[in-house]
C-alpha cells in the first residue's frame, strides 16, 4: 500500500468480524491487532492484561469527557482505573495508526474519527447463521451460545455507548456495515480491500 489506512471494525459475536480482519490484514500485507492491544496497552502502563481483559464489564463516562479531563492536565491518576485504563489503550491505538493496520473493536473507530484515512467498519449477521458459526467454528456450548451472544453484545454495545457516547451498530456511525451472510467472510474482505484502494486515492 502506497499510502496508509487504518480499519477499524466492529463486530456482533458470531459474525465472523474478527476473521475478516485477520484475512483482510494478510490480504494487505498490514498488522492485525486484537487481544495483542491488551498485551501493548498493558506494557505501555504496567498494569496486569487481566485489567484490561475486564474493562468492558464496567464503564463509567464517555471519552470526550475523559479528555477533555486530562487535556486540563488532570492526572491519569486522579480518573477511577476503569477510565485509565481506557484512555491508555486509546493512546496505544493511536500509536498503532500512525502506520496501516486492522484493529478490532475497543471503540477504535471512534478514538481514530479525527485521523484521515481511517475506514470504519461494523460486521452484522442474522442471529441464526452467528449461533450456528459461534458453535460450529468457536466451539461454544449449544445450550448456553445464545446467552453468550446476548451477553457479549450487551458488553460491546454497553462499553461502546458510555465511551464514545454514541450508539453501537448504528449505520451512521460507520463507513461501511456489512451482513457476513449475504457477502460470505470471502465476500466481505473483498469488499473491504476495494474499499481500502479507494479510501488511499
Amino acid at each position: 500500500m502506497s499510502k496508509s489506512t487504518v480499519i477499524a471494525i466492529s463486530r456482533q459475536y458470531g459474525s465472523g468480524g474478527r476473521e475478516i480482519g485477520k484475512r483482510l490484514a494478510e490480504k494487505l500485507h498490514i498488522p492485525f491487532y486484537d487481544k495483542e492491544l491488551i498485551l501493548l496497552a498493558a506494557k505501555e502502563s504496567g498494569y496486569d492484561e487481566s485489567l484490561f481483559e475486564k474493562l468492558d464489564e464496567e464503564n463509567k463516562r464517555p471519552l470526550s469527557y475523559l479528555l477533555s479531563m486530562y487535556s486540563n492536565s488532570m492526572s491519569h491518576y486522579d480518573l477511577s482505573l476503569n477510565d485509565q485504563l481506557f484512555l491508555i489503550q486509546s493512546k496505544v491505538i493511536s500509536d498503532l495508526a500512525k502506520e496501516s493496520c486492522v484493529i478490532i473493536g475497543r471503540c477504535a473507530d471512534y478514538v481514530l474519527r479525527n485521523q484521515v484515512n481511517v475506514l470504519s467498519v461494523f460486521i452484522h449477521a442474522p442471529i441464526a447463521d452467528r449461533l450456528a458459526r459461534s458453535i460450529d467454528d468457536y466451539h461454544d456450548d449449544p445450550e448456553t451460545v445464545s446467552e453468550k451472544i446476548r451477553r457479549v453484545d450487551k458488553n460491546r454495545a454497553t462499553y461502546y455507548n458510555y465511551y464514545a457516547n454514541e450508539k453501537w451498530g448504528q449505520l451512521t456511525n460507520y463507513d461501511l456495515t456489512m451482513n457476513s451472510s449475504i457477502l460470505g467472510i470471502d465476500g466481505c474482505v473483498d469488499v473491504l480491500y476495494e474499499a481500502c484502494k479507494h479510501q488511499i486515492r
